[in-house]
């Protein structure tokens, strides 16, 4: 299988390398064509998202307004701050020419002239290797005013680096935009979206890392060979970052629709010890999880996974095997949204630390099954109830994982139940269910 994002050539990250290997080809061949027929190649290709929405990107390219009196922006969302998500960074490592080659790309189909790459504020190493492609294109004239001359285009761009403040909500659209101008990363009301009204006030578009990095590929080698690679209506390699109770934990470069048991079994090299999987999250801590025994026939696609309702997400994959306190995870979880919700929503701000707290009090032995039912109320009710998605994020794992292993818990908050007890209890209730009921 062909790897487009991570291909395996040593020292790709090095630029006379990248040029060896065709490296900038792409964006050469880019300058050459209208901007409505590499958007109308990238809406062919079937490229979505590869943030969280798997929204198409071609779709979102053709939101910018064609003319307008105000600079275009791009903004790179590298922020990756999702607990479980750990694929962009590899990007930032062993393959940032493509990168920046992508962006230039985007740029010119969009028309903007200035791009920012936005990574998380803790990437401090990644940050650096970053910087040091990004300096070496600049100096080799391929960015900034010299690449008119190195291209023959009257196009150029300028590329800026911006390193986040180790804020979670920065990984939405608009905080991001709103970190960038100075300000604090609070998400902003929709409508307008950032197309009609992003930076200082600009048309500006935002695509994911690794979004942006499969472009040169599609440019090159044609929007009918993108789309032919992996499920048809999510097409392409994904990146799956595998943590977890595995034996090969890691970032996998693999067709989408590829089943979760290969990339779990066949790629990360099955669970430790030989023990059985409890719980799956499939795309980062904020999708919903999957059951253990639930996972035979899951492909890894946007399409598939909600058929099994949960979501691709970042392609984040984290397992659990038979031994996890799920009630320990949770709690976790729950703690990490309470800490980073923003607080400009009050279903957000209030709800996350109700959620904490009950969890506490049931991982402290002093919770009951009353406190299963308000976790799942208060959870229904910070969702679709925020400005972002964060509400979502911060709702979706509790409320699923109380429904999806509701014996378990409801073991767990009996005094008399150890955990090895309420595993066991959940394994012996769950063999038998059709993969059907997951949705529930």
């Amino acid at each position: 299988m062909e790897k487009i994002v991570l291909p395996d050539i040593k020292d790709i990250h090095i630029l006379d390398i990248y040029l060896q290997n065709g490296g900038y080809k792409a964006a050469q061949k880019a300058f050459t064509l209208s901007t409505d027929d590499i958007i109308d190649q990238v809406k062919k290709s079937g490229l979505r998202g590869r943030g969280g929405a798997a929204f198409s990107t071609g779709l979102k390219w053709s939101f910018m307004p064609k003319t307008t009196d105000k600079p275009k922006y791009l903004c790179v969302n590298g922020d990756e701050s999702e607990p479980g998500s750990f694929k962009d960074r590899q990007i930032f490592e062993y393959n940032p020419h493509q990168l920046i080659e992508g962006i230039l790309i985007t740029a010119y189909a969009i028309g903007a002239k200035i791009a920012y790459i936005y990574i998380r504020g803790e990437y401090h190493k990644w940050v650096k290797l970053m910087q040091k492609a990004l300096d070496d294109a600049y100096a080799a004239g391929y960015v900034g005013e010299a690449m008119k001359e190195k291209f023959g285009t009257d196009f150029f761009c300028n590329i800026y680096i911006h390193k986040g403040a180790g804020a979670y909500i920065c990984g939405e659209e608009s905080a991001l935009m709103n970190s960038i101008e100075g300000k604090r990363g609070y998400p902003r009301v929709k409508p307008p979206f950032p197309a009609q009204n992003g930076l200082w006030g600009c048309p500006t578009t935002i695509n994911n890392v690794e979004t942006i990095t499969n472009i040169p590929a599609i440019i090159n080698k044609g929007w009918e060979w993108f789309s032919k690679i992996g499920e048809p209506k999510h097409p392409g390699t994904i990146l799956f970052g595998v943590s977890g109770h595995v034996n090969k934990p890691g970032v996998y470069e693999l067709p989408s629709g590829t089943l979760l048991t290969d990339i779990i079994y066949n790629y990360a090299g099955g669970v430790i010890g030989n023990k059985k999987i409890l719980c799956v999250i499939p795309g980062g801590s904020s999708m919903p999880p999957l059951r253990g025994d639930q996972l035979e026939g899951v492909k890894m696609d946007a399409e598939s996974l909600k058929l099994v309702g949960s979501s691709i997400g970042t392609g984040g994959i984290i397992v659990m095997d038979e031994d996890t306190d799920l009630v320990k995870v949770l709690t976790r979880i729950a703690h990490f949204y309470h800490h980073e919700s923003c607080g400009q929503c009050t279903p957000c701000r209030e709800g996350t630390g109700w959620l904490e707290k009950i969890l506490k009090r049931i991982s402290d032995g002093k919770g009951s099954v009353n406190d299963l039912d308000l976790l799942v109320t208060v959870a229904s009710q910070i969702e679709g109830n925020t400005i972002c998605a964060l509400g979502e994020a911060a709702a979706w794992p509790v409320r699923f994982m109380i429904t999806r292993f509701r014996d378990y818990f409801e073991a767990r908050v009996s005094k008399e139940v150890d955990l090895q007890v309420a595993n066991k209890v959940h394994s012996m209730r769950h063999t038998e269910i059709p993969l059907a009921e997951v949705k529930n």
